[in-house]
């Protein structure tokens, strides 16, 4: 697993800490993707403050889109990398833990574009 170290001041640690403990907040265009999210075997894994969502065998995804990087640091964290990891994670990470969800097209960009709004 990658572990990145950030040098910062108290007040911007105080802050980043508070912004961490925020609830997540989507938007209502990216519905359909959370709706999905929820009905699948997703939640059953990772947690989303604020949600139904409150598996904890895999990262906390509340605030995904403020991370560098996915897969334990494997990949830039960017909407297409999103999409591929959720489609095969494999191709990103091989052995890793996170099975592929066999999701649609449609469905896939619908769950990508509501992770994209996690922050």
């Amino acid at each position: 697993m990658l572990l990145r170290v950030y040098v910062q001041s108290r007040e911007e640690f105080n802050r980043w800490i508070e912004e961490q403990s925020q609830v997540a907040h989507a938007n209502p265009p990216v519905s359909e993707g959370q709706r999905i999210f929820k009905a699948t075997a997703c939640i059953n894994c990772h947690g989303v403050t604020g949600t139904v969502a409150d598996g904890s065998f895999g990262p906390d995804l509340t605030h995904l889109m403020s991370r560098e990087t996915i897969a334990s640091g494997a990949a830039p964290n960017t909407p297409e990398n999103l999409r591929l990891w959720i489609q095969n994670p494999d191709a990103i990470k091989p052995g890793s833990k996170m099975p592929a969800m066999g999701l649609s097209d449609q469905e896939l960009d619908a769950v990508t574009a509501y992770l994209a709004t996690l922050r």
